[in-house]
């Protein structure tokens, strides 16, 4: 095993993902990378508008980028076990956006949180941890939110 992506959402279930993916590294001698996925605002998108013809969009988008990146490159300070993680941060669907760049890596193992949702808002809302289960030709190790964390 010689590289690890691991999915951050900055959720109670990221802790446990960045400390279970640091561990792996650790034990395997490999890579750890963290990537954390923004989503597009719907607010433009949804009627047909661009980031240029709704500029204060384009300014949310990058002041959440600049907050996300802050927090990745904090999550990935706080690895102490001698794994230096590489931080990514992706736009778009979050599901497409892992496999993405678990193909671009050549990941050996994704480690991504789960939120614990019921039957019904996994059938509503889908699952990013299920979908990676289903579809990923990479193995995935999904890991249970545990106490809400502050990240």
């Amino acid at each position: 095993m010689k590289t690890i992506l691991a999915a951050v959402d900055f959720s109670n279930a990221t802790q446990g993902v960045v400390n279970t993916a640091a561990e792996m590294a650790k034990a395997f001698g490999a890579e750890l990378h963290l990537l954390h996925v923004i989503e597009p605002e719907p607010t433009y998108t949804a009627y047909g508008f661009t980031p240029e013809e709704f500029p204060a969009i384009q300014t949310f988008h990058e002041e959440t980028r600049t907050r996300a990146q802050k927090t990745l490159t904090d999550a990935a300070a706080r690895v102490i076990n001698g794994v230096t993680p590489q931080t990514h941060l992706g736009d778009g669907s979050p599901l497409h956006v892992l496999e993405e760049k678990a193909k671009e890596l050549h990941a050996d193992l994704v480690v991504l949180g789960s939120h614990g949702h019921g039957v019904v808002a996994s059938l509503l809302l889908g699952s990013v941890a299920e979908g990676m289960v289903r579809k990923s030709f990479v193995p995935t190790l999904v890991i249970p939110a545990g106490e809400p964390e502050s990240l």
